[in-house]
């Protein structure tokens, strides 16, 4: 499992092989209109990597709380 990092450029790094996948496909004659990269934690560096759609729920609906599983 890969850490998560708050570091922008470690987050590029990590965006830049599926952009670079994307711009490859699209080159390739891929009808693709949408690359969608990031969420609230990361959104700077997938904007910054070609992102077209970041997802963004805890920045506008703060953190998810979740009930402990009743086993």
């Amino acid at each position: 499992m890969i850490e998560p990092s708050h570091e922008e450029d470690v987050q590029r790094a990590r965006f830049r092989p599926v952009r670079g996948l994307y711009e490859r496909l699209r080159a390739e004659g891929l009808e693709l209109d949408t690359l969608s990269l990031g969420m609230s934690e990361d959104l700077e560096a997938a904007i910054a990597e070609g992102s077209t759609l970041v997802r963004v729920g805890t920045a506008i609906f703060g953190t998810r709380h979740r009930e402990k599983d009743a086993a």
